[in-house]
């Protein structure tokens, strides 16, 4: 008859040998994993020797930005800060627009872009502008309104000026409510 103490033990030091063996596969894996994803090219974790450059900006290239605004039989003075500037395609750019009601009356108006020539609107990426909401002025109030773009990369070579112009119209209706 098989002695329980001694089938114990031995179980004991079957099962210490398998936890052995898994945690040193589970060891070994982290060296075989890097050297796989290395092979492949995929899910690099290694350093890399070079820093990563942004191929996005083409600094070989630079565009005009010409900037108008107009207000459409609004009581407004809508003026651009910079009347035009020069940017690299891909470049971040900010400006702004600096917009006053001249009357002692709220009014509410809404910008409407145009491009020039037209083929560069589809260049054109605005990321943030006051355009995209409906903007209420009280009486007399002043504002600066910031429009951030960028200029697409791909905008073909012989546009080398693009006029970007805002004309502000008044939402009818709201009597200076939004």
């Amino acid at each position: 008859m098989v002695n329980p103490a001694h089938a114990n033990q031995q179980m004991l030091v079957k099962l210490l040998v398998v936890a052995v063996l898994m945690f040193g596969f589970g060891y070994a894996m982290v060296p075989f994993y890097d050297q796989i994803c290395q092979a492949l090219g995929i899910n690099s974790l290694v350093a890399r020797d070079e820093a990563p450059a942004n191929t996005q900006v083409d600094t070989a290239r630079t565009v005009t930005i010409e900037f108008d605004a107009n207000a459409h039989n609004l009581p407004w003075r809508f003026r651009p800060a910079v009347r035009h500037m020069e940017v690299h395609p891909g470049e971040l750019v900010q400006v702004e627009y600096e917009i006053a009601n001249v009357r002692s009356v709220p009014v509410t108006g809404q910008a409407v872009a145009s491009y020039g020539p037209a083929l560069a609107g589809r260049f054109f990426r605005k990321l943030e502008c006051f355009c995209f909401t409906q903007q209420t002025l009280a009486g007399g109030e002043t504002r600066r309104m910031p429009v951030t773009f960028v200029v697409d990369p791909a905008l073909p070579g012989e546009i080398n000026t693009i006029t970007l112009s805002y004309t502000f119209f008044e939402v009818a209706g709201l009597g200076g409510k939004i």
